[in-house]
This record gives C-alpha cells, sequence and structure tokens, in this order.
C-alpha cells in the first residue's frame, strides 16, 4: 500500500500539494486500522518516506 502511494505521488502531474498531504494522510489511518499498535513504526518508517517524496516532488523548503 505505502508503496502505491509513494508511487502515485510521484507520478501523477496533476497532483497537487493538498492532495498529496491528504493521500499520505490517508495512508497512515488505513495503516493504523490494520496494525493500531504500530504507530511509532510507521512513524519511523514511512512518515520520514513520505514527507522526503512531497518535498522533493514539490521543491518545498
Amino acid at each position: 500500500m505505502m508503496s502505491m502511494v509513494m508511487s502515485v505521488i510521484s507520478q501523477d502531474p496533476n497532483m497537487t500539494v493538498e492532495e498529496a498531504s491528504e493521500l499520505a494522510a490517508g495512508a497512515k489511518r488505513a495503516a493504523l486500522a490494520l496494525f493500531p499498535d504500530k504507530e511509532l513504526a510507521y512513524d519511523i518508517l514511512y512518515k520520514p518516506r513520505l514527507q522526503r517524496l512531497i518535498t522533493e516532488r514539490f521543491r518545498l523548503q
């Protein structure tokens, strides 16, 4: 699921930064619904990857 979200964020030319942020937030909700006690693992593994991808994709500072 996370690979698909990252792929969509990186490849959709019409996606805005707001839509990418909403997609990342939805992925977090879905992951925590599947694994409710693993928020720390999500924050360590996936949150930095998604933040870096969004920052690079939209050239944010």
